[in-house]
């Protein structure tokens, strides 16, 4: 792709490469080091180790850029039996093709330090400049499972999603689908899904093979289409923050009568719409006060942008990216072909009226 970023997508597309790498050897272990957070989500090794690498590397390049990650390093100073194994997950990558491509932290001490700087930075406002943001294992519920997951890697300048990097370990480059958390690729090669903003959306191979893979750009599906031609993807049943009833009732009334893709990560909620195997999907929170985390749609919201797709929150307004750490000027998401958002938005108000939730409406 020739781009302005051409340069930072090379080096975002190589990192993510061997992140995945990581993310591989703790999917097939028994024990994948799971702690829970504060919020009683999991992180594992390779959220530390992951989100480590990404730092170091990228900062070797772009050294006056800021970063926003999901992790912090306190799980590991507090205990020294998992930092060591996080620490020895990043030294297997210790080769000379890895260390051609990456560079890796040269003790825990910053290997810790490079954690926190993702893991205390905030996204900033119209003038904060190129941030970059990353979700190491985004659905680590279903790695814990071994099955999908997604490596999130986004630039925003200003606060706009300038490029998208998203490896997708068990996903095909090369599917009809429809997907879901059990889909798993048989060739072992999985996918990068990226983009940049005005120069639309790729896919290839995560796993080079004897000749380098020429990137497929993606056909832009979602820029007009019908209410009949809609296809969704969300996850039902897997998540109590979210209303099942209004979600399905609102594809319900669009005429959407198949399940059609399902995933626990949001970012893979993203990349089955940039990959045109889903072309709407919505979600509605409980509660007025839940919001969605940076890390779950910054750069990965651009790849169905970059095919024609419209994303805004349930109220009808624009996401935005630069309220912090977490997306609190929004709540939820309405993402759909653009020519046919609105009427998609209006569907998810006309349900929460009938079911009685427009309280969770502005």
């Amino acid at each position: 792709m020739d781009s302005p970023y051409s340069h930072e997508l090379q080096v975002a597309i190589r990192t993510v490469q061997s992140a995945a790498k990581i993310s591989q050897a703790v999917l097939s272990s028994d024990d994948k080091g799971t702690v829970e957070k504060d919020d009683l989500s999991p992180v594992t090794i390779a959220d530390f180790a992951i989100q480590a690498l990404l730092t170091v590397t990228i900062h070797s390049v772009f050294p006056g850029d800021n970063f926003v990650g999901e992790e912090s390093a306190a799980d590991l100073r507090d205990n020294p039996l998992l930092l060591n194994r996080v620490w020895e997950l990043l030294l297997r990558l210790q080769d000379d093709e890895v260390k051609s491509l990456c560079k890796l932290p040269r003790s825990p001490e910053e290997m810790c330090e490079m954690i926190d700087k993702c893991g205390f930075g905030e996204p900033g406002g119209p003038e904060s400049g190129r941030v970059w943001v990353f979700d190491p294992i985004d659905g680590t519920k279903t790695f814990v499972r071994r099955e999908a997951y997604a490596i999130n890697v986004a630039l925003l300048e200003g606060g706009k999603q300038v490029l998208s990097v998203v490896g997708c370990p068990t996903l095909p480059a090369n599917t009809d689908g429809p997907i879901h958390n059990s889909t798993f690729d048989s060739t072992g090669l999985g996918s990068i899904v990226f983009a940049v903003k005005g120069h639309g959306t790729y896919v290839r191979p995560l796993v080079e093979t004897s000749s380098e893979p020429v990137p497929r750009k993606l056909e832009p599906h979602a820029a007009s289409a019908s209410v009949a031609d809609l296809r969704a993807v969300s996850c039902y049943h897997m998540l109590d923050s979210g209303v099942d009833d209004a979600h399905e009732a609102i594809m319900a009334k669009l005429g959407i009568t198949t399940k059609g893709c399902d995933f626990l990560a949001w970012v893979l909620r993203w990349v089955t719409l940039g990959l045109g195997l889903a072309n709407v999907t919505v979600w509605v929170y409980r509660k007025r006060e839940r919001t969605g985390k940076i890390w779950d749609h910054a750069g990965a919201m651009l790849l169905f942008e970059e095919v024609g797709g419209k994303i805004t929150d349930i109220d009808g307004k624009e996401i935005d990216l630069t309220a912090g750490r977490k997306l609190t000027e929004n709540h939820g998401f309405v993402a759909a072909p653009r020519s046919i958002h609105d009427i998609v938005l209006k569907a998810v108000h006309d349900v929460l009226h009938e079911q009685g939730k427009a309280n969770l409406l502005a």
